[in-house]
């Protein structure tokens, strides 16, 4: 069994090996799509084709939806031709169930895979059409946090787009560059109105949206690349509402890949492209799913909901965030992300086997996070809690990895730990000085920065933009060392920008700088000291 159109068409072999098909004639949707596109998206990955494509798929099948999507990819081109264009933009989403079973849908939604490619005329042209289209209703991203900055780390423009700003929108090359340039496209085209959602797992995504395609638009003004009122258009005519996703979707599977060749599928190949990205004509991704997003729409919205999207209103959006975010899951991955470094382990799913991290990430949730969880109503948090201390995590059919949650963890602390210890300060009922274990995980964190696991031998680091300012000044640090410490960690534990506080004034410092002396003395003392304060 090949993922192409033509092999579709032999159902019954599909079917007898457990592949749910489309069930709408896909030929009359892309037909109908490229005529009158509703629905593009930025960002080709498998979060994309995972939830959203999916989504979408749900309500063709049902005659919800007559169109479907349009995919265009503006930083790894080679996905498009790797992963759609050679599969006649089919995909195969293989949803890894706690119980070993695996659901295998064929996703066949997208209608046409696009590069966002200035360069690439054909693509560049058909972008900029599909942008003039009156019926274009939304323009969503997974694009990653990193899509939407403008800046470096230290607030400077970036090269690329500091040359975008000098020259004419058609030219550009960086990404919210070439976004803004076919907005201009839309705006020539009798100032058509539009919705961008930012579907990236980032805080307040619309506003960093907003504040990116904003920018762009004053300069070209201000330098004469636009007409004068495209500064207006973009702040009026378009909407930037603020969205919350959830979806585990690991790089592909070896496992799941056996398990495919097993009942004779045959497009398995894993491909890495030059910029490092893995793909494949599967996607691999957990059950559970949510994605709630703000009410806001310029051009009318699609029915989203009929297919489990909850839209309502900002402040529920902000609030939802801050449950899984704060409280309910990112916190609980990052605790296992570093202790599973140090402890060696190489998926999740086998932590949460481990009697003391277990512990560990539910004293975090129910003890320390849930009195001051942010309860946004439409999502329980003890359930969705629940959900992912008994479901999610546990789940050992999902590839996740320690490894890569750990990526970016300087970025991650202010926001996943940072604003549950700010609730404490400020709530009178409180005392943030009782908190035990965030404190523990970011002495966890200080020792990950050493290098040296619990065996005392040296481990790879995964990638962070600030290891190296961090790295130098933690490998001062011996394992057996007592004295000193403060005078050495005292720096980092100060900074507001890693922790969103200074964790002195706060009065957790000194009990980091504690734990921390406790989890250095020698091979051994990470587990000892998790067994201490969790058996």
């Amino acid at each position: 069994m090949r993922l192409k159109q033509s092999e579709l068409r032999i159902t019954s072999e599909w079917e007898e090996k457990g592949f749910e098909l489309p069930k709408f004639n896909r030929d009359k949707m892309i037909e109908q799509t490229l005529k009158n596109p509703e629905w593009i998206h930025f960002g080709a990955g498998n979060i994309f084709r995972a939830f959203p494509a999916a989504v979408c798929q749900e309500l063709l099948n049902k005659g919800i939806l007559k169109s479907g999507i349009i995919v265009a990819e503006g930083f790894d081109y080679e996905i498009i031709e790797k992963s759609y264009r050679t599969y006649d933009n089919l995909s195969l989403l293989v949803t890894l169930k706690p119980d070993g079973n695996l659901a295998k849908k064929v996703v066949g939604s997208v209608a046409e895979s696009l590069c966002m490619d200035t360069e690439n005329k054909t693509d560049w042209n058909r972008l900029t059409k599909i942008f003039k289209n009156p019926g274009l209703k939304i323009v969503s991203f997974t694009i990653t946090e990193k899509g939407y900055s403008l800046k470096n780390d230290k607030q400077e423009f970036i090269p690329s787009v500091l040359e975008d700003f000098k020259h004419d929108p058609a030219q550009a090359v960086s990404y919210i560059g070439k976004l803004t340039a076919l907005l201009y496209e839309r705006y020539l085209a009798d100032r058509l109105p539009l919705t961008l959602v930012s579907m990236d797992n980032c805080s307040h995504n619309g506003t960093r949206l907003f504040e990116a395609v904003t920018t762009f638009a004053d300069k070209w003004v201000e330098n004469g690349m636009v007409e004068e009122g495209f500064n207006n258009y973009v702040r009026e005519n378009i909407s930037y509402p603020w969205s919350m996703i959830d979806k585990i979707t690991p790089r592909p599977s070896e496992s799941v890949i056996h398990m495919l060749e097993a009942v004779g599928f045959e497009d398995t190949s894993v491909v890495i492209t030059a910029k490092n990205t893995y793909v494949a004509p599967f996607v691999n991704a957990e059950e559970p799913q949510y994605l709630v997003i703000e009410d806001n729409f310029k051009n009318g919205r699609l029915p989203l909901e009929q297919g489990g999207i909850i839209f309502t209103n900002k402040e529920i959006v902000d609030k939802v965030e801050k449950m899984k975010v704060c409280t309910c899951l990112n916190p609980l991955h990052t605790s296992l992300a570093i202790f599973g470094c140090l402890l060696s382990y190489d998926k999740i799913s086998d932590e949460m086997k481990d009697k003391e991290l277990s512990a560990l990430i539910n004293k975090i949730g129910y003890v320390e996070g849930m009195p001051v969880v942010s309860n946004p109503g439409i999502i329980n948090p003890e359930a969705f809690l629940k959900e992912v201390l008994s479901v999610r995590f546990p789940n050992p059919f999902m590839p996740d990895t320690p490894q890569r949650i750990a990526c970016d963890t300087s970025q991650k602390l202010a926001i996943r730990f940072g604003e549950t210890m700010k609730a404490y300060i400020e709530n009178e009922h409180l005392n943030v000085e009782n908190l035990t274990f965030i404190p523990l995980v970011l002495a966890g964190w200080l020792r990950y920065l050493c290098g040296i696991d619990d065996q005392g031998k040296p481990f790879t680091y995964s990638p962070d933009p600030m290891l190296s300012d961090l790295t130098p000044v933690m490998e001062q640090i011996k394992l057996g060392d007592k004295e000193g410490i403060h005078e050495i960690v005292k720096g980092i534990l100060s900074n507001k920008s890693i922790f969103g506080i200074d964790l002195y004034e706060a009065g957790l410092g000194y009990k980091v700088e504690s734990f921390f002396t406790e989890l250095i003395q020698g091979p051994g003392a990470v587990r000892n000291t998790l067994k201490k304060y969790l058996d």
